[in-house]
């Protein structure tokens, strides 16, 4: 794999931009996000900076790219957070300036359409983290989430490694950011199981790579992958977003990592807890169950049947749930199949 550079840690006191490179949810939502900057002063003691799109509902690709950009060449600023996904980042990348990044390397944090940013930055040899959403996990609820809290730190601050744990319960969703209980309640959540493994009872690290598969369906087509022989040895990772694709959908999407070949080339596969339910749709216990055991399956019968030498760990709770774990984008991820615990570097 390329040599991937992880960007030094903030201190208290520094600055960190908090931008929307999608869709500028502060600006729909605006108590949320003023709830989540607060939170995010308390918790890490750095001090966060907006830019003209971080609010502006709407904004041009090329005017996210320049916020993008003057985050990434401000020395002062030590991180960039994105404060949500969206739909549309695809076509903010290609206006990056990949030569501010190369020449300052900086943290970025963001998930699902935030896929995008975090692959292009891996290509251009920076580390980054699959997680962390100021209106999704800082702002919402009564508080931020424990392992959230833990994983945003050592991300941020500590750069300390973590073995991940299942929090216990999770939620597909909150409840909406403009109904007032979204400032001080959880949405509905439900206890969660232990995770499958698969595979050989054997250890593995690797620097991660990979993402939300609706979004690196779209990056395949625009042939923004790496090449495969880039990834071998990695640590795929995969999860799906709230548009609730099916399990033969996602078996879909996988069977075609594995006729690229980047299946074969892996030392593991690190599977998200998917999300089942949304605004439109709800099921009971035992149909929420069906569907995310039929998704796992799915995942592990086309992992096994391009590598069956590959580690594969289903249901860690990153991506679209919360509680969320931050991960490693482009840093080492163990997964350990014989003591069955998944260990994350955020140095």
């Amino acid at each position: 794999m390329p040599s991937l550079v992880s960007p030094p840690k903030a201190v208290a006191g520094d600055r960190v931009a908090v931008v929307s490179p999608s869709f500028a949810a502060p600006g729909y939502a605006p108590a949320v996000h003023e709830q989540a900057l607060r939170r995010l002063v308390a918790a890490t003691g750095l001090v966060p900076v907006e830019y003209p799109t971080t609010r502006q509902v709407g904004a041009s690709s090329r005017d996210r790219a320049r916020d993008l950009n003057a985050a990434f060449a401000d020395p002062s600023v030590r991180a960039v957070l994105a404060t949500v996904g969206g739909d549309d980042q695809i076509t903010v990348v290609p206006h990056l300036d990949a030569d501010a990044v190369r020449a300052d390397p900086k943290p970025f944090l963001g998930y699902s359409d935030n896929t995008n940013l975090l692959g292009w930055l891996w290509q251009q040899g920076v580390a980054g983290f699959y997680g962390g959403s100021t209106q999704v996990h800082l702002g919402p609820g009564p508080a931020i989430d424990d392992v959230h809290l833990a994983s945003l730190r050592a991300a941020l601050l500590t750069g300390e490694t973590l073995t991940l744990t299942e929090p216990g319960e999770s939620e597909d969703m909150g409840h909406d950011w403009l109904d007032p209980r979204a400032l001080t309640e959880h949405g509905e959540r439900e206890p969660t199981g232990p995770w499958t493994w698969a595979g050989p009872a054997r250890s593995v690290t690797g620097r991660t790579w990979g993402g939300c598969l609706e979004v690196l369906d779209w990056l395949a087509m625009a042939d923004r992958f790496p090449p495969t022989a880039a990834l071998e040895g990695a640590i795929l990772l995969l999860e799906t977003s709230e548009e609730l694709p099916s399990a033969e959908t996602v078996r879909m999407w996988v069977r075609a990592l594995g006729e690229r070949g980047l299946l074969a080339v892996v030392a593991g596969v690190c599977v998200a807890r998917p999300p089942v339910t949304g605004v439109d749709v709800r099921l009971d216990a035992a149909e929420r169950a069906r569907r995310r055991a039929a998704q796992r399956d799915a995942v592990v019968e086309e992992v096994t049947r391009y590598n069956p030498g590959a580690v594969v760990c289903v249901g860690v709770p990153f991506g679209h749930t919360r509680p969320q774990w931050i991960v490693p984008y482009g840093g080492p991820l163990t997964l350990d199949g014989v003591t069955r615990t998944v260990t994350a570097s955020y140095a």
